[in-house]
């Protein structure tokens, strides 16, 4: 008898766990970049300018409500967007894409991976979801928590919200109070905003 009750429960379990293995899948959604924004938001003492930069690809995957993702950042593209003047315009762009700030050449690409979503006890302010990830500027990796509004409709992901950035984290430390205490009124303040508006589109599924 326990010959063929053995195997008979053996066989059931092989295939309830194949069943399982087999549901599990994800979503994959790809940014569209076209109608996708992340604009930049910095002060000083003496002032504050704000600007743009592009995504260069991105993509969220869905597993059953979990979230993560991958997202690129062309350095080489961050334009101001305050000042009129041409000159003032494009000095400003081009010292941010120096050594002193991101050094778009020796560093062309920062990176954002998404490695948690969860609801917020509460939205506030339209702010959904608590959003967790790792940062890299210049080769330095730092965890960044911020809260978005996030919803799905039909087959796009949207996501919009702002986050704030320490760049002495990152090794960035031109003009900074925390490198340089006695920089008086040149101060640049370490604290950045980026807001974003990403949207991403669910991919055919390769399976």
């Amino acid at each position: 008898m326990k010959k063929i009750i053995l195997p008979a429960a053996a066989l059931l379990l092989f295939s309830l766990m194949s069943f399982t293995k087999k549901t599990i899948h994800s979503d994959v959604y790809k940014v569209d970049r076209s109608i996708s924004s992340l604009e930049w938001y910095a002060e000083k003492v003496s002032g504050k300018h704000n600007g743009t930069i592009k995504i260069s690809n991105g993509e969220i995957s869905d597993t059953h409500g979990n979230y993560t993702g991958n997202f690129e950042i062309d350095m080489s593209t961050i334009e101001d967007k305050d000042l009129e003047n041409p000159a003032y315009k494009s000095k400003l762009e081009n010292h941010l894409k120096s050594p002193d700030f991101f050094d778009a050449a020796k560093f062309p690409t920062s990176k954002f991976v998404l490695t948690s979503v969860s609801l917020l006890p509460a939205p506030k302010d339209g702010l959904t979801h608590s959003v967790k990830g790792l940062l890299t500027i210049k080769d330095k990796t730092n965890e960044i928590t911020f809260d978005a509004a996030i919803k799905m409709e039909g087959d796009k992901i949207f996501a919009t919200g702002s986050a704030v950035v320490d760049r002495s984290k990152f090794d960035i430390k031109y003009g900074s109070k925390t490198f340089f205490a006695d920089i008086g009124d040149k101060m640049i303040y370490d604290d950045f905003t980026l807001k974003f508006n990403v949207v991403a589109i669910k991919q055919a599924a390769t399976h």
